[in-house]
């Protein structure tokens, strides 16, 4: 087949490309590289450079590459950013997801898998991990832009046929994670202890999150390019770490002798973050099959790479 993939020089997005160019598709790689790289691009994949929100290069790469799937994961990720400017992230992530959506009716795209975030869109999490039944109450701008665009992915199908599948992910983390950014925490744990630097842990630690592998998030976009039709579905691991539990598996790997510095508590983080996963072994035949402890020493030994080749 023939996928067209938004993001795909991104963390997530271009773990997806190497998956796909690999079970032999002819990938095409849409990026604006604000926060991709362009080394994380597979060369069988076919890169055009541009942002979602542009509808006239769009518009033009769609019809000239005509892709039988789009898998779209391009997107204003930073949620502080998101709060600070609701617009700036309504442009993109509202308005480009739409341009998106117009160029796959426009050239007949059989589906579409959007990725969504679990993590932002229920908000504050009880004792029950929801499940996608669950009233969603996002937060933020970004979690709120999350779940606008899913409800545009409905009503396109609704209106012209689109087939679909929206994936709402818990934490992913992984190699290629920008350990620079504000979110990623693996990421930029990994940074400081491998530089010998404080790590710093805003509030007490105790915040609980759904730590799923990239790997696993690659194989769940896989299966839903055949499965999944119609449904959302949240992609975890459906257990929680604790960023205290977190710290002590990464130093422990890496033998980092230096204790957590805590900050003060950032305003308005979740304290509880997890998932229900059922619905994505009854539907998509996924389960996760990585845990914390081997995705952390697969992430902690390809950054450890990544600083010897550099």
């Amino acid at each position: 087949m023939k996928i067209l993939i938004t993001g795909g020089a991104g963390f997530i997005g271009s773990n997806i490309a190497d998956a796909l160019v690999e079970d032999g598709h002819k990938t095409v790689v849409v990026d604006d590289l604000s926060c991709g790289k362009k080394e994380n691009i597979n060369k069988k994949a076919l890169f055009y450079k541009a942002g979602i929100s542009d509808k006239k290069r769009i518009f033009e790469i769609f019809k000239k590459e005509n892709p039988e799937i789009v898998i779209h994961k391009a997107a204003q990720i930073d949620v502080r950013k998101s709060v600070a400017d609701p617009y700036y992230d309504a442009q993109i992530n509202i308005l480009g997801s739409i341009n998106i959506l117009n160029a796959c009716i426009a050239n007949r795209v059989k589906k579409i898998i959007f990725a969504s975030s679990g993590g932002t869109i229920y908000g504050e999490c009880g004792k029950t991990a929801p499940d996608e039944k669950s009233f969603p109450n996002p937060l933020s701008p970004y979690g709120i832009a999350k779940y606008a665009v899913e409800n545009y992915i409905k009503f396109y199908s609704q209106m012209y046929g689109l087939k679909y599948c929206v994936l709402r992910y818990a934490n992913v983390y992984g190699p290629r994670q920008d350990p620079f950014g504000e979110a990623g925490v693996v990421a930029i744990f990994a940074n400081k202890m491998l530089s010998n630097e404080d790590v710093y842990i805003f509030g007490d630690g105790r915040q609980m999150r759904d730590y799923v592998y990239v790997g696993d998030v690659v194989r769940a976009n896989l299966k839903a390019l055949k499965k999944g039709g119609g449904g959302i579905i949240n992609i975890g691991v459906g257990k929680t770490v604790s960023v205290n539990e977190l710290f002590k598996i990464m130093s422990s790997y890496l033998k980092y002798g230096k204790k957590a510095v805590y900050k003060p508590k950032r305003d308005g983080e979740l304290f509880k973050s997890f998932l229900n996963i059922k619905k994505a072994s009854s539907v998509l035949g996924w389960k996760p099959q990585t845990d914390i402890k081997e995705g952390v020493a697969k992430t902690l030994d390809y950054f450890k790479e990544l600083r010897k080749i550099r």
